[in-house]
């Protein structure tokens, strides 16, 4: 059992959506510079690509348990 407020565990779960933001823009950097190269790498943008899904996951769940704490 926690003592945190909702307020304070939103605030929190903001915090991570944040960095995951930060974290997702830089990799959506990083496959715009693989693809302004001649020869792109298909296999690291295949691997970016899947990082930012992984971290479209993450904020979709984080955004869900913000709603519940909203509800």
């Amino acid at each position: 059992m926690t003592t945190l407020s909702n307020e304070e565990k939103i605030s929190i779960i903001d915090q991570h959506i944040k960095n995951i933001e930060y974290n997702k823009y830089n990799l959506e950097i990083s496959l715009i510079e693989e693809n302004a190269v001649a020869n792109p790498e298909a296999t690291t943008i295949s691997s970016l690509n899947s990082q930012i899904a992984v971290l479209d996951s993450k904020i979709s769940a984080l955004q869900a348990e913000k709603a519940e704490l909203t509800a």
